[in-house]
């Protein structure tokens, strides 16, 4: 049997840390006398209840974590937070039900994007902040998930990142522990200079501390219903395309930087080829653009950057319906969902590196083709890629598009058209947010879908988040075994 006290002590932890951030929109709210501060409040003592309670149930010794302890406490956490996350939403004066909350809970946490709310521009403030709140604090996590769990559970090729002095999964919770203090440091620092950075632009203070919170998350929650859109505003654009860019490079460069180290930062292999991707791209997508459209060229140039790093990012910001530029542009932009940006930051995707692996497998083999004596070995950052790592890429690469191949005919079976079925799996298992066309595009809602479909999403959201392994595991029968 797998001891559980450990995975319910950290749970417990959250749940309260969690409980605790419900009382900011709580204080909000009152501030500005709305009703819904009641609600925030009651949210906030059951899940301070629930939390303090596992936490002192399984008060001890948690140094031991196993590897199998550390997949079930990934999961266990993400789907309690989302949970408990969704009571504000289906107890306020929204009047959507249980599954509409869990999905927006589930977007926020998991920093997708894609929301049923409409009516943003009049919804509570502390609904509004709510959102943005867990898009900040699951960002958060998944930095310290990234550091700390994943390299040694050994997914998708996450090995290649394991942090020093960080050998075993026993040491998990302490080496845990003290990576989070500097990462979180750096993480509000950044939130800070955002928010402040967009007020310069324009916004209300509300409308700059939302955004901030979102855009470094790389979570794409508006308090707007057109999105950036509504602030028609260039310089608010280049805001967001700085910060959604320093929310995808990988936090640990950031602590190397601070400590003097700034050549690892631009010296990377991983965030060069973050660059090249997005020039590219922006470059495709700006000659789309141009055949459709007569502004002048900065303009386009601006806005086609914004919306592919958005996309890119998996932020999932629009300032425009890019999918009606021509057909190019819906290939371009649903390749782009799946890319997603470097490991260690709040993106999502497949992630870069994952990328620079695949091409230096087909690199050498197109070498060793050419020259069937050579010894051609594939390396990343200059060190060699063992067999674990390049199976272990592979394996993610190939079950992240058979799970968005699963969900988009699942979502086709229960009656939704081609475009909306394809693009809407591709956004939840890459967390971007809007997909493509009327209904969940950039435009568009996921409120019209059936509740069959938005389960099925949440699901989709969870695998990307938590790199598709760590929850496919847990329907092993091998996990479960002695």
């Amino acid at each position: 049997m797998i001891e559980l006290r450990p995975i319910l002590l950290v749970t417990g932890v959250l749940l309260a840390t969690l409980g605790s951030a419900m009382m900011i929109p709580a204080l909000y709210d009152l501030t500005v006398g709305h009703e819904d501060w009641l609600i925030f409040a009651a949210s906030s003592i059951i899940t301070l209840f629930v939390g303090v309670g596992l936490a002192f149930a399984n008060r001890g010794r948690t140094e031991t974590l196993s590897i199998k302890q550390a997949f079930l406490l990934t999961n266990v956490i993400w789907l309690t937070l989302t949970a408990f996350g969704a009571l504000p939403f289906a107890w306020s004066n929204l009047d959507i039900s249980y599954t509409d909350a869990f999905f927006e809970s589930m977007s926020g946490i998991t920093t997708t994007g894609a929301t049923i709310l409409t009516g943003l521009d009049n919804a509570p403030p502390g609904i509004l902040l709510w959102r943005a709140l867990l898009q900040w604090l699951g960002g958060l996590g998944i930095i310290v998930m990234a550091i700390s769990i994943l390299p040694i559970l050994q997914i998708g090729g996450m090995q290649l990142f394991k942090v020093e002095a960080f050998d075993t999964a026993g040491k998990v919770m302490p080496r845990a522990t003290q990576i989070a203090a500097s990462i979180v440091i750096i993480y509000i620092i950044f939130t800070a200079i955002c928010a402040g950075a967009y007020y310069l632009t324009g916004m209300s203070v509300f409308d700059a501390i939302v955004h901030a919170l979102t855009t470094l998350s790389t979570g794409g929650f508006s308090s707007r219903d057109a999105s950036l859109a509504y602030f028609a505003n260039e310089w608010v654009e280049v805001v967001a395309i700085v910060f959604m860019i320093v929310g995808s490079l990988p936090f640990v460069l950031y602590v190397k930087a601070y400590q003097g180290r700034m050549r690892d930062l631009f010296g990377d292999s991983q965030v060069r080829w973050f660059f090249g991707t997005i020039l590219i791209f922006s470059i495709l997508a700006w000659i789309s653009y141009q055949s459709v459209h007569a502004e002048p060229h900065e303009t386009r140039i601006i806005t086609v950057i914004f919306n592919v790093v958005s996309v890119m990012t998996g932020t999932g910001y629009a300032t425009t319906a890019y999918d009606n530029w021509s057909s190019m542009a819906v290939v371009l932009f649903f390749i782009l969902m799946f890319i997603g940006g470097c490991s260690g930051s709040t993106s999502c995707g497949i992630k870069i590196f994952r990328f620079q692996v695949i091409f230096e497998m087909i690199r050498c083999r197109l070498q060793a083709v050419i020259y069937p004596k050579g010894v051609f070995v594939e390396r990343y950052n200059g060190a060699p890629i063992s067999d674990t790592v390049m199976s272990a890429v592979m394996g993610l690469f190939f079950l992240f598009l058979l799970s968005f191949a699963v969900i988009a005919t699942l979502l086709s079976l229960i009656g939704l058209d081609t475009l909306t079925a394809l693009s809407a799996a591709a956004s939840a298992v890459a967390n971007v947010g809007p997909g493509l066309g009327p209904i969940v595009g950039p435009v568009g809602n996921y409120a019209a879908l059936p509740d069959s479909a938005k389960w099925i999403l949440s699901f989709g959201m969870l695998l990307g988040r938590l790199e598709i392994f760590t929850v496919i595991i847990l329907f092993t029968p091998t996990y479960w075994r002695s």
